[in-house]
């Protein structure tokens, strides 16, 4: 059974940082993309970042280029999206995501498997 599970949220002032996690289990990084999505209130869910099967390449929104990061670590089967600068704007609901599909299709529909989510808000 897939389970993907995050933490890491928290409350922060506008261009702090915090590390979101997402433990996961029963499914190998290997064969998946793995990817963050977010959702605010009032808004539609929208993708985040995702990383490839190698673990090679990495694609980012636009809204989070140079300030997100992404990355994971096969021996701790988890991986992490490193924010910095947060802004107020990036308050959100975060889901941890994976898929077999590929790295640049960020249909929300794609992904398969979720994780519950994590709160993240950013105070001005």
């Amino acid at each position: 059974q897939v389970r993907l599970v995050e933490s890491g949220g928290g409350s922060v002032q506008a261009g702090g940082s915090l590390r979101l996690s997402c433990a996961v289990s029963g499914l190998a990084f290997s064969s998946h993309v793995l990817g963050w999505f977010r959702q605010s209130p009032g808004r539609e869910r929208e993708f985040v970042a995702a990383i490839n099967r190698r673990g090679d390449d990495t694609y980012l929104a636009v809204a989070v280029e140079g300030r997100f990061t992404i990355s994971r670590d096969i021996a701790k089967n988890t991986f992490y999206l490193q924010m910095r600068r947060l802004e107020p704007e990036d308050s959100a609901i975060y889901y941890c995501v994976a898929k077999h599909g590929v790295l640049r299709e960020i249909v929300e529909a794609s992904y398969n498997y979720w994780g519950p989510g994590t709160q993240v808000t950013v105070f001005p």
